[in-house]
């Protein structure tokens, strides 16, 4: 009977939340190509930044809950972030994440740099749950 009664409040583990990241999809994507293939291939932007310069944000959280009297816990987070030029085509991409802590753009291996970027990118992982930042 117990054993019932315990089966009844386990979860399958969680899931995503926001934005699911196809691979080959982001793959598709390449600098020079326009603001309108972006969303075509990928959809519309969970958020975007006018910062500097224009920016489409794919946010997408990966998360467990063991029981379902527990709470559920983020084991992941990632922000795809498209950075456009003035002429509204592909001038850069980042697939920031977190690693040993710190916000970590796992495309070009580095993490991001000071400023009003570097800031908003923080402040999406603050706002999203991340534990480290």
């Amino acid at each position: 009977m117990a054993a019932l009664l315990l089966g009844g409040c386990m979860n399958q583990g969680g899931g995503t939340r926001g934005y699911v990241l196809d691979e080959k999809a982001l793959e598709q994507i390449k600098v020079g190509a326009s603001a309108e293939q972006v969303i075509l291939v990928l959809g519309t932007p969970s958020t975007t930044s006018t910062v500097g310069s224009q920016a489409y944000y794919y946010i997408s959280q990966k998360i467990s809950q063991p029981f379902l009297f527990m709470e559920e816990k983020i084991t992941d987070q990632r922000v795809v972030a498209i950075y456009l030029d003035k002429n509204n085509k592909v001038e850069r991409i980042a697939n920031y994440g977190i690693k040993d802590g710190k916000v970590f753009d796992f495309i070009s291996r580095t993490t991001p740099t000071g400023g009003q970027e570097g800031s908003f990118i923080a402040s999406l992982f603050r706002r999203l749950g991340a534990s480290a930042v």
